[in-house]
C-alpha cells in the first residue's frame, strides 16, 4: 500500500517531498536546476536542496504528478506549497479549511483531516519511521558480521579451550 501523508501549506515557497518517500518508492531523481539552502528545516545552518523528483499523487479521482524538491521532511511525505496552489489556482475557504481547484476540467475539493485524524496519521508516520530505522540497523549489523574477517566463534565472543 503506497499511502502517504500530504500537507497543503500556503506559507511554503516550494513543493517538497521527503527523502524517505523517494527512497521507499525508488523514485527517479534529477538535479535541481537552481539549488538553494532551505533554512526552516534546520534553523542553525539550513540544508542544501539540490535534487527533485516527480511525485505521483492520487486523491480520489484527482491524479497528477507534481515536481517536488527532495528534503528530509518528518511531518509529512509531501508538502504542496505555493507553486502547486498557484498552478492549480486553488481557492482556500478559511471557514471550512477546504481547498478547491480545477484539474482537467473537473472541480475538486480537498477537505482537511480532523485533529484526531492528524494525530493518528502522525503516530503512524512515527511508527513506520521507527520500524524502518530498526530494520536498517539490523541489516547493517548483519552486513558487518558477514564481512568481519574474524571466524564465527570469534565474532560471537566464544573461545575454544
Amino acid at each position: 500500500e503506497n499511502t502517504c501523508s500530504l500537507i497543503v501549506d500556503s506559507r511554503t515557497t516550494s513543493n517538497c517531498c521527503s527523502t524517505r518517500l523517494v527512497d521507499k518508492l525508488a523514485l527517479t531523481t534529477k538535479p535541481h536546476p537552481k539549488p538553494y539552502i532551505m533554512q526552516w528545516i534546520n534553523e542553525e545552518r539550513g540544508i542544501v536542496v539540490n535534487q527533485q523528483a516527480s511525485i505521483p499523487i492520487s486523491i480520489g479521482k484527482y491524479k497528477e504528478e507534481v515536481l517536488c524538491d527532495i528534503v528530509p521532511l518528518e511531518v509529512s511525505h509531501v508538502l504542496l506549497g505555493r507553486p502547486w496552489q498557484f498552478d492549480k489556482k486553488t481557492v482556500h475557504d478559511g471557514l471550512t479549511n477546504k481547498i478547491s481547484f480545477q484539474h482537467l476540467g473537473k472541480k475538486f475539493v480537498l477537505c482537511p483531516l480532523s485533529p484526531s485524524q492528524v494525530n493518528e496519521d502522525q503516530l503512524k508516520l512515527k511508527a513506520k519511521k521507527y520500524e524502518e530505522e530498526k530494520s536498517k540497523s539490523k541489516n547493517k549489523k548483519k552486513r558487518k558480521e558477514k564481512n568481519s574477517p574474524l571466524g564465527e566463534k570469534e565474532r560471537l565472543g566464544s573461545k575454544e579451550p
